[in-house]
């Protein structure tokens, strides 16, 4: 075989890296002239016939420069001479660009509507459900607005830290979140905003109420969205602190009203709100029942250590707060008590607006949400 030589000025090592790094990378030659006069030369052999980096095979007569022009990339390792010969037979791996992460997961909501209701019912807790304090759980994240402000609302799910989740108002709630934590770990993509919110949904349908519409598009965010205690309703307060609570979100006298009508549902716990006892004689059924006992029980004070509430005098099972005596008491707030004990399908249809209004607080949604409406499991 026939050697040729071609003479190369002396690179250093970085200039040479440089050219190979560019040349794989973006098969463009290097940026530093191959060939110099004698006097700064080596001496590098190579094969006539091989085509090394050649664009061209045309071959050039005449002088000195009659021979065919080939390309290539030389340099010295370590202190030694040697030299790198790149041809048509070296396979240049290719470097696949980053792969773009798969599209996250659609989330089925009626199964997981379903698989709400399917842990609600336990009659080892309280009155045999947890959808009361699953319903709980979702009105007190959400409850937080200020529409002033902008902030708070079931965007965020920021009870799931310690400050928020310590606050009086949600004394027990950790119960509801740690019985969604199954259903989380199920259906990792959804938020825990859209789960709680959920969560109160499926409460009400399943336990008899009407049906909410509901749409998906809460995100989680970190401790430091937390809003400061106290913008919850205090139960002890009167007419005055209830609508400074509810107009702060935007809520008129009429959807209030249709709001508390949620007490239907529940009861309170001398370990969690000091307060004791359920409201109706359902507790685990949704109807109108609550706007009825108001009406139609006496109420007087109970005699006992805890903090000041009613039960009737009847039979001192039921129980009513301060601040639900404050519906009977003013005049505005008791027209609509008054229709809603008459009208059970007029309470849910108002409830049913005013709940979902109360669930989409601070929730920046784009307009191109599904809404949903779930079918019951009884259904």
């Amino acid at each position: 075989m026939s050697f040729s030589f071609r003479l190369l000025r002396t690179v250093s090592r970085r200039e040479f890296y440089k050219a190979r790094t560019n040349f794989i990378a973006n098969t463009t030659p290097p940026t530093f002239p191959l060939f110099t006069n004698k006097a700064s030369a080596i001496a590098i052999p190579f094969s006539k016939k091989a085509r090394v980096f050649s664009t061209t095979t045309e071959e050039k007569s005449g002088g000195g420069g009659g021979s065919k022009l080939i390309w290539i990339a030389a340099g010295l390792i370590g202190a030694g001479a040697g030299y790198y010969i790149f041809s048509t037979q070296q396979t240049v791996q290719k470097v696949d660009p980053v792969a773009t992460p798969p599209p996250k997961k659609e989330i089925d909501y009626q199964n997981v509507y379903n698989q709400i209701a399917d842990i609600l019912e336990d009659n080892d807790y309280d009155d045999g459900s947890f959808g009361p304090v699953l319903l709980r759980l979702a009105w007190h994240s959400s409850g937080t607005y200020d529409k002033e402000t902008g902030t708070g609302g079931s965007n965020g799910a920021t009870m799931r830290f310690a400050q928020e989740g310590g606050y009086g108002a949600n004394a027990g709630l950790n119960v509801a979140r740690d019985k969604l934590e199954k259903i989380k770990e199920k259906n990792p993509e959804i938020s825990y905003s859209d789960l709680w919110t959920l969560a109160g949904v499926v409460a009400v349908q399943e336990l008899g109420g009407p049906t909410i519409p509901w749409r998906p598009g809460r995100a989680d965010v970190d401790a430091s969205f937390t809003t400061p205690d106290g913008r919850l309703p205090d139960a002890s307060q009167g007419a005055k602190h209830i609508r400074d609570i509810f107009y702060r979100m935007g809520f008129d006298d009429r959807e209030i009203v249709a709001l508390c009508g949620a007490h239907a549902l529940g009861r309170c716990h001398p370990t969690r709100s000091g307060f004791d006892g359920p409201w109706t004689f359902s507790p685990t059924v949704f109807t109108n029942d609550f706007f009825k006992e108001l009406l139609n029980k006496k109420w007087v004070e109970k005699k006992w250590k805890g903090p000041k509430q009613y039960v009737d005098k009847q039979t001192g099972d039921l129980m009513m707060l301060p601040a639900d005596l404050a519906f009977i008491q003013d005049k505005s707030f008791r027209q609509w008590v008054e229709k809603y004990a008459k009208d059970e399908q007029l309470f849910f249809k108002d409830f049913a607006d005013a709940f979902r209004k109360l669930l989409e607080l601070g929730v920046p949604f784009t307009g191109n949400e599904k809404v949903y409406t779930f079918k019951r499991t009884s259904e």
